[in-house]
């Protein structure tokens, strides 16, 4: 053998040898345990469990990773889906703000002509009311049945003249005031201001005013014709007494029923111009004459007048056509009159029950403010009033205050005075003693 051969199995022995000693370790542990430290075995054992327990969680992930990949996919398809929604929502939104613009546009020319149009209607109406009233003044009846008033109103016609033309107007009166007023009680007082100042009217009598108001203006009047212009409307009303009217010899009436009852006497007249002149801003008072009432009022003018507080008041009368502002009938001339100035006053009225015991009288008395202005420093006497005017044993109250519409009770006791004819007075006294209100019981004689 060469020498080449003999090297080849020299290092094939060399091979063997350490190819076996390797498998010797790997198959031999406790040759294995020579070689290594303490507890190897069980830590290589731990790592290899470790390492399958890593390696499944990563094929996990891997395979939630690969899950979480498709729902990405999913919800950009979505995300895609609902932008083109959007899109066609937005187009949508775009042609409804179009849409809207031109129905805006439409709804204010409706409006425009709606408002043309009643404006149209409400000058018809008016001339047809005008031209109806001057036939019915001409020819003296309706041609036909005139339109149905509102719901809730009374329909009221007047016609007049004044400065060679005929005025008219239509007044829709609302019922619930005619039925205020004409079941009001009547008030026991000479001073009728008090019927033209009671406030709930007011909204209503303006509007007449209003109407006034226009005719002046289109006429270009001055002062005293406005004046005129009402006096001459009121004057036009027909004359009616009270007895045949309305069944009492005295019921003065508010300005909404002089209206809807459609005229009235002096008193009920001169409280409807009064309203009417006190509302547009002038002033007015109303006189009482000896069985007469009539207004003053504050213009620049000539005639007959009375002095209130320094100013000239002329007379006006209200009954009958023709009459100018300071003209005084001939049977009303000479008289001196009662000035009453347009302004709320207190109108107190009372009742009363009395016992006599022991001869002392025990008198409750109801007290009520009825007017239109409130009541202040009043109080109440009680005496016993001779047949000649005497006046014994009287009790008077403290001072009291009544709002408008209240009332209040008040006790006195009292004296009876021995051996007399007599009577129980009771009084309602203001703070100068004025008698503002007052009754009395039937004489008798006592003992």
């Amino acid at each position: 053998m060469s020498g080449k051969t003999y090297a080849l199995m020299f290092i094939g022995i060399i091979l063997g040898g350490c190819v076996g000693y390797g498998i010797s370790l790997v198959y031999i542990p406790e040759a294995v345990d020579n070689y290594f430290p303490d507890n190897y075995r069980a830590k290589f054992d731990g790592l290899t469990e470790t390492y399958r327990d890593l390696s499944g969680m990563y094929d996990a992930a891997v395979s939630e990773i690969d899950g979480l990949g498709g729902d990405i996919a999913d919800l950009q398809a979505s995300i895609e889906e609902l932008q083109g929604h959007y899109e066609d929502l937005t187009e949508a939104h775009t042609a409804l703000e179009g849409d809207n613009a031109a129905l805006q546009e439409a709804y204010l020319s409706l409006i425009g002509e709606h408002e043309a149009l009643g404006e149209a209607l409400n000058e018809t109406q008016e001339s047809y009311d005008a031209l109806l009233m001057q036939y019915m003044i001409v020819t003296g009846e309706a041609p036909f049945t005139p339109q149905t008033p509102p719901e809730g109103t009374i329909r009221k016609d007047f016609a007049w003249a004044y400065g060679d033309e005929t005025w008219a107007i239509t007044l829709y009166i609302p019922e619930h005031l005619y039925d205020y007023y004409s079941n009001k009680t009547r008030l026991s007082t000479a001073d009728y201001s008090v019927y033209v100042t009671h406030p709930l009217d007011d909204d209503y009598i303006s509007t007449i005013i209003a109407e006034f108001h226009d005719i002046a203006a289109a006429e270009g009047y001055d002062e005293v014709q406005q004046v005129e212009l009402v006096v001459a409307f009121v004057q036009s009303l027909p004359y009616t007494s009270d007895d045949v009217s309305t069944g009492f010899d005295e019921y003065a009436r508010y300005p909404i029923e002089t209206l809807v009852d459609g005229g009235g006497d002096c008193e009920d007249t001169s409280i409807l111009t009064s309203a009417f002149l006190d509302g547009m801003g002038y002033g007015a008072v109303l006189f009482n004459l000896p069985d007469h009432v009539a207004v003053g009022v504050d213009v620049d003018h000539y005639g007959n007048y009375w002095l209130h507080e320094d100013v000239k008041y002329y007379y006006v009368e209200t009954t009958g056509e023709g009459w100018d502002i300071g003209d005084i009938p001939e049977e009303h001339q000479g008289h001196t009159a009662i000035v009453y100035p347009i302004i709320p006053v207190p109108i107190i009225t009372h009742d009363w029950t009395g016992s006599t015991l022991n001869h002392r009288l025990t008198l409750v008395a109801n007290i009520q403010n009825v007017g239109t202005g409130d009541a202040e420093h009043f109080k109440l006497l009680v005496a016993y009033e001779g047949d000649g005017g005497e006046i014994w044993n009287a009790v008077e109250s403290t001072f009291f205050d009544l709002a408008v519409g209240e009332e209040t009770t008040i006790n006195l006791v009292a004296n009876e005075p021995r051996g007399v004819h007599t009577r129980i007075v009771v009084r309602v006294l203001d703070a100068w003693g004025n008698v503002m209100d007052e009754t009395h019981s039937a004489w008798l004689d006592t003992s």
